[in-house]
């Protein structure tokens, strides 16, 4: 699951370090997609076997594992699962009828220990949820640490920074648009109980995206999930033909 991330948008204090920038980024999402379409396969393959993961897509699944703590589950990479009955499941076209025979799975039978993965054999691994703000906190750190500038990565839902802010704050557009300071990140996240042509839009400012965007779908979908203290909640929003009122 989780076999490619959306567009992302750099931008960064000075002109002069932009197209070094995007370049960077460029490179780490070739990477992380590479992880996402090769090399995540092979942990449902591995039917209940440990797998040893790259860095990158540990980092991946340890970001999945840390949102689902934060949210109570609320943000669950283990909610996909494996048909099983008469007929075999085939990977490599992606579907069959069967019938589920299995206990409720979630989160917690997922285990990462360092690089090592243990995977139920009847669950499927989703990062849909996590993988784009994860790698945008990781490509705006990056920027800012090789290139000494301020950085800010964009992707659909969420915004990520590193370094300074450029005076005034970042712009962001879209629902609620603000002034976003230095070590702020936002995330967005349409509640999945409405009419998606008017649908309410939760917001939610963090330290990082990760967290932002996560604590957003949470919201989104349980209106009562505890937010901590670093965290702020903007929401919720309404869009209409492209553009945002708050509701």
């Amino acid at each position: 699951m989780s076999r490619n991330l959306p567009p992302f948008t750099v931008a960064v204090t000075d002109p002069r370090a932009a197209r070094r920038a995007r370049r960077l980024v460029s490179r780490e999402l070739a990477a992380a997609r590479a992880a996402l379409t090769r090399e995540l396969p092979r942990v449902t393959l591995a039917a209940g076997r440990p797998v040893e993961l790259s860095p990158l897509l540990a980092d991946l699944v340890r970001a999945a594992l840390y949102a689902a703590d934060l949210t109570g589950g609320a943000v669950d990479p283990a909610a996909g699962t494996v048909p099983r009955g008469p007929r075999p499941w085939l990977p490599a076209c992606g579907s069959a009828v069967g019938v589920l025979d299995r206990p409720a799975r979630d989160w917690h039978d997922v285990h990462l220990d360092g690089r090592r993965l243990t995977l139920p054999r009847d669950v499927l691994l989703d990062l849909t949820a996590t993988a784009p703000a994860r790698t945008a906190d990781r490509c705006a750190h990056l920027v800012t640490a090789r290139h000494g500038v301020g950085t800010l990565v964009a992707t659909a839902g969420g915004v990520a920074t590193a370094g300074p802010a450029p005076p005034g704050g970042w712009r962001v557009d879209g629902p609620a648009p603000r002034s976003l300071p230095a070590g702020r990140a936002l995330g967005r996240s349409r509640s999945p109980l409405v009419d998606p042509r008017d649908g309410r839009v939760v917001v939610v400012e963090a330290p990082d995206a990760l967290t932002a965007c996560a604590l957003a779908a949470a919201v989104s979908a349980r209106p009562d999930t505890p937010v901590p203290p670093a965290a702020t909640v903007h929401g919720g929003f309404r869009e209409r033909g492209g553009s945002a009122a708050k509701v």
